[in-house]
């Protein structure tokens, strides 16, 4: 069958795979610390290493860096008991094959040693180098459940390549955050990240938003502007809510990704790009193919990998972590303490459906932790930030419509920092202008003007 060898400094698991994978006919060795592993490694020549991230005299990943120097066509399946976005993004990246969580479920881990025997088969027929690629932290995805550790495994994968990707899920569920994730631990990590919002431009401006204009191609145009091809240079392109795209500019998109280049609207000259596409929406494109209103033949070209985020309701077991995430996040925005959670209020979170996912979760407990009094959030400070909804039990939580949340949470937050602007659009992760046009949307005003008089507002933005 295979040469196996297993690395881990604790004897109940060593003895147990050795047996367990021995009586499936495997050669099985055996090493209870980085050192006398990586001798074996050397000497015994494994096909398959099942191989532990902590050990006591080096780091697994360091180990899993010298296997691959001394054999890329071995395949390491990493095991530990502490797991998290960047250590799985780390390990896939540097040439795992795959990674699980302990406690070790035996069945998992035969379906990993036979997934591997079957890529060890095409490597013996078609040999190929492993690709690298440099490592730098970026923004945090929470999430311990399968579902999220399976996308954290893909976004390592995908580091090694300038593949384009299709990333669906519902609003809300962090899908633009995947996207940077995926470009900040990518080849091209120091080139621009671009975003383009399909849905929130006009029809009649898209085509100039996406390929840019030359100097009086349409009346407005007053100068050349390159569109968000031509910014991300050989950066990515995020294109968000892409299934709003008209079925026209559907068609210069996929010419574009066919050719990997483009004209400027009213522009005879042709200029190539290299940038990455990622593409998101939060409906089933497949559908939109069906009824005729996307592309089939663009839709097979975005989705040469496609990344399913689940609703936060499939991954209820993430909640705590993302609790925990975003109040010392938010905690920390503000310059105050940590609040601390009154028994009750996880139980509480878990048991609500969350239409707006982590996006509302989120806001959700800005507005709590701002309104927390004597630093802890009781569960009646989750209440007011939800109104009642039916499918919770007596008492349950509520909800307010996602407007209704963003409101409420701004006027907060303006009110916390004594009205000022520049620092509330800090704290909010936005910028000035957006935070002025939601002031204006809302309405929003301190206490002691009328609506819609601003001017009291602290000029500091």
């Amino acid at each position: 069958m295979a040469k196996i060898l297993i690395i881990d400094d604790e004897n109940s698991i060593l003895e147990s795979l050795e047996m367990f994978l021995s009586e499936k006919g495997h050669w099985v060795e055996n090493a209870a610390c980085a050192e006398q592993g990586l001798r074996r490694f050397k000497n015994f020549r494994p096909e398959i290493v099942i191989l532990d991230i902590r050990l006591p005299d080096m780091n697994g990943l360091e180990v899993l860096d010298r296997m691959v120097d001394l054999c890329e066509l071995a395949k390491v399946i990493m095991i530990t008991a502490y797991q998290d976005m960047e250590t799985t993004i780390e390990a896939m990246k540097k040439g795992a094959f795959d990674y699980i969580r302990k406690p070790l479920d035996v069945d998992e881990v035969e379906k990993a040693v036979n997934r591997a025997l079957r890529i060890l088969e095409v490597d013996r027929e078609t040999p190929c180098s492993a690709a690298t690629c440099t490592a730098e932290k970026a923004g945090v995805i929470i999430g311990k459940s399968e579902r999220m550790i399976d996308i954290f495994k893909t976004i390592g994968l995908l580091c090694q390549n300038h593949a384009t990707i299709l990333i669906q899920g519902e609003t809300g569920t962090g899908k633009e955050l995947i996207a940077r994730v995926i470009h900040r631990n990518g080849l091209n990590q120091h080139e621009p990240f671009v975003v383009l919002d399909c849905s929130s431009v006009v029809e009649t401006l898209l085509e100039s938003e996406l390929f840019g204009h030359e100097k009086g191609a349409f009346t407005g145009a007053v100068a050349r502007k390159p569109g968000k091809i031509e910014q991300a240079g050989k950066g990515t392109l995020f294109l968000d809510e892409v299934a709003e795209l008209p079925l026209n500019l559907q068609g210069k998109l996929l010419g574009f990704l066919q050719r990997l280049e483009f004209n400027r609207v009213g522009g005879q000259a042709t200029i190539k790009s290299r940038c990455r596409i990622i593409a998101a929406c939060n409906c089933d494109l497949s559908e939109r193919v069906h009824k005729g209103t996307f592309k089939e033949d663009l839709y097979f070209r975005l989705r040469v990998v496609t990344i399913s985020v689940p609703p936060l309701l499939d991954r209820v077991s993430d909640i705590p972590h993302l609790v925990d995430h975003f109040v010392h996040k938010i905690s920390r925005d503000l310059g105050t303490e940590p609040v601390k959670l009154q028994t009750g209020v996880i139980d509480a979170l878990s048991r609500y459906h969350w239409p707006g996912n982590v996006r509302q979760l989120e806001n959700v407990m800005v507005e709590a932790v701002i309104q927390a009094r004597g630093n802890v959030i009781l569960v009646e400070d989750i209440r007011k930030a939800l109104t009642h909804d039916p499918d919770l039990p007596t008492g349950g939580i509520k909800a307010f419509s996602l407007e209704h949340v963003e409101k409420e949470h701004i006027y907060n937050t303006l009110h916390q920092l004594g009205w000022n602007r520049s620092r509330t659009a800090q704290v909010l992760g936005i910028s000035l202008p957006t935070l002025r046009s939601k002031i204006r949307k809302y309405e929003i005003t301190p206490p002691d003007i009328f609506p819609g008089n601003l001017s009291t507002l602290q000029p500091s933005g």
